[in-house]
């Protein structure tokens, strides 16, 4: 699962959020929401980058988001050993989130240990694969920066097919193998 992840986080993190794809889509950005503060182009681009910790794991920026799989996975490994009974858990939240983000949740239960589908659903052990893909979506761009040193130059372009067809050769190709094999 963390190859899967690693695909989002890539077109999020290294296609969607680099400063290239940003100039190229900020014209559609005026047209739809108009020339106001919050979408000049340079203010887009620091939005991208902002370090702030956030409540919500999906909205954490690069630097944070780490913390909320390590909150979880330290929850979920205390489960599993018989360390940590469920209801101890939004305690036990809040009292991470202090501790590795610096932010309370007491109270706020949409912020808590419930805002990810995951548990309810009664999947344990994937926060993992989040930081694995992370890690697998940075080596996938530096690989592509070997093969395509003008990177950020077809980033910045309409056609991304070089990047595609690299995925696909040295990725899709392979997991797909990997498999139905």
């Amino acid at each position: 699962m963390s190859i899967h992840e690693s695909q989002s986080l890539f077109f999020e993190k290294h296609i969607g959020g680099h400063p290239r794809f940003i100039e190229r889509i900020h014209p559609k950005i005026l047209s739809n929401f108009g020339e106001q503060p919050s979408t000049h182009l340079e203010n887009l681009k620091r939005l991208v980058l902002k370090v702030k910790p956030s409540f919500i794991r999906v909205d954490a920026d690069e630097i944070t988001y780490p913390a909320h799989i390590i909150l979880r996975y330290e929850i979920e490994k205390g489960l599993i050993n018989g360390d940590v009974e469920a209801e101890d858990i939004p305690q036990l939240w809040d009292e991470k989130m202090e501790e590795l983000l610096g932010i309370s949740t007491k109270g706020e239960f949409c912020d808590g240990p419930m805002q990810d589908v995951h548990w309810p659903e009664g999947l344990f052990g994937y926060f993992p694969c989040y930081t694995l893909g992370a890690l697998y979506a940075a080596q996938w761009k530096a690989m592509i920066q070997l093969e395509h040193s003008n990177f950020d130059d077809i980033v910045g372009k309409e056609n991304l097919n070089s990047i595609f067809h690299w995925l696909d050769e040295n990725i899709w190709k392979k997991c797909e193998y990997k498999i139905y094999r």
